[in-house]
């Protein structure tokens, strides 16, 4: 049976750890946890599936700024684990293709494949192969969404899935079938980020744009104006959270302007379907996709459908998102119906209310993230868990697990020098001395985890060394 998480249990590992107050600034000190040999843990050179100058260049110049020899292990290890393990890449007649595995399940998440090779952008001005990778996954990424934008996860070829018992509109091109606002948000992200750096736009042909245009065509069906439109799932399963409420359609909203989103990033159902970090990312997404289509489509017609539909959804966020808390005012909910419901919590899975700046949704100094901040990094998010370590989790793994990827975002999202080496200290007391970061630990032991082999979460913890290497260097040292 293959499933989104393998817990893997390591009782002969045990990392020191500190038992944490609410207050970060008392273990902002030192990084070192004494061990001075780490060997690495990348795969021999003839069998990375993927080789770029650039990045190799990056990974010596970056560790030779980190003074702690874990966290340099560490970083050499992780940043580069998409390039070494998780690439299917060829070019077949001049057009590249490439297949990015999340790791340890070999099917291609939209929302994966483009977080995992997100922080190799800014090399591909001086990389020609490493450009044509990521052309090749913008390519395949279009043909994904001309299948079926309604798909989460994607086979190689059309093979079939275990899921392909699931009550939808199954194909043999899909993984599985699950209906979540942000996976067509990052593929957006992920085009509007190469064409802004490379100044490339030969990824956005015909089959392209009308890729963008089913984008559209879809967040529209599931603003649910005209009933619930044609996407609906049910799966025989004993997870509530991994099968969708009611009838398959989720539960019932009231159409306001925002987009369901049946399933969280997690790929857990969702309790209301108006998920706000998602549709806070789908208003920064339409509004890329309305640039994209002035310069390159020069579809000004498009273009305004997507303006119109951005300030739309805009509009109702702040309408409907914005609720007051008892403890900490006006803050983001983390879901809502359009009927008055709404749900308090965070999950760990990017897009979160936490890592609405890092997403360019939200500014980091807007006074109701700052609410909500406070809201996510404590006992009253439900999914905040206490024990020896403090962190967030979600629903997909359970209340007593935290996933390091919060500790990556809270860094991410932070200009705090200690909340920073907060979070690397964290990262590197809970890796269980595999080198890597997992899907999720357990609160009390770190070596009781979940997926050794989960790349995003090693490439974004590169991503994070990268950004304090260049605006806060001092941190490393």
């Amino acid at each position: 049976m293959i499933t989104r998480r393998k817990f893997i249990k390591n009782g002969s590992l045990a990392i020191a750890g500190l038992s944490m107050g609410n207050a970060y600034e008392s273990v902002a000190g030192g990084l070192f946890s004494g061990n001075t040999e780490f060997v690495s843990r990348r795969p021999a050179l003839k069998d990375r599936k993927f080789i770029s100058r650039s990045v190799e260049a990056a990974i010596t110049r970056t560790k030779a700024l980190i003074s702690d020899p874990e966290l340099a292990w560490m970083f050499e290890n992780c940043f580069p684990n998409t390039l070494d393990t998780t690439i299917k890449h060829h070019t077949t007649e001049g057009v590249p293709d490439t297949f990015v595995i999340t790791g340890d399940i070999d099917a291609m998440w939209l929302r994966d494949s483009s977080a995992q090779v997100w922080p190799y952008i800014p090399f591909v001005r001086e990389d020609t192969a490493l450009a044509g990778l990521i052309r090749g996954v913008i390519n395949r990424q279009t043909r994904c969404v001309l299948i079926d934008p309604y798909a989460n996860a994607f086979n190689y070829g059309p093979d079939g899935s275990y899921w392909e018992t699931d009550e939808t509109d199954m194909k043999p091109e899909l993984h599985e079938r699950k209906w979540e606002v942000d996976s067509l948000c990052y593929v957006i992200r992920l085009a509007h980020e190469y064409w802004k750096v490379s100044g490339d736009s030969s990824p956005f042909d015909e089959e392209w744009a009308k890729a963008m245009k089913l984008i559209v065509k879809t967040f529209r069906e599931q603003q649910r104006k005209d009933g619930n439109g044609p996407y609906s799932f049910r799966r025989k399963t004993t997870s509530p959270h991994d099968t969708a409420q009611g009838t398959g359609f989720g539960n019932p909203v009231r159409p306001v302007g925002l987009i369901c989103s049946v399933f969280r990033p997690s790929d857990d159902g969702a309790i209301f379907p108006f998920l706000i970090p998602s549709n806070f990312f789908a208003v920064q997404s339409l509004r890329q996709l309305s640039a994209m289509s002035d310069s390159i489509l020069h579809d000004m017609a498009f273009s305004m459908e997507c303006k119109s539909l951005a300030g739309e959804v805009h509009d109702a966020l702040m309408k409907y998102a914005v609720v007051d808390h008892f403890e900490f005012g006006k803050v983001y909910a983390y879901e809502t119906d359009g009927y008055g419901s709404v749900l308090f919590m965070d999950d760990a899975n990017v897009p979160s209310l936490i890592s609405l700046p890092y997403i360019a949704a939200v500014d980091a100094n807007d006074e109701i993230y700052r609410n909500t901040r406070k809201l996510v990094l404590s006992p009253l998010n439900p999914y905040f868990a206490e024990g020896r370590y403090q962190g967030v989790g979600g629903p997909h793994t359970g209340k007593e697990m935290i996933w390091p990827l919060s500790y990556v975002i809270r860094a991410l999202t932070s200009t705090n020098d200690d909340e920073i080496r907060y979070c690397l200290k964290m990262l590197k007391e809970t890796h269980a001395g595999t080198g890597f970061m997992h899907e999720s630990f357990h609160r009390d032991d770190p070596s009781k985890y979940t997926r050794s082999w989960f790349a995003w979460a090693n490439t974004i913890f590169g991503e994070l060394i990268l950004k304090i290497a260049a605006e806060k260097p001092y941190l490393l040292a």
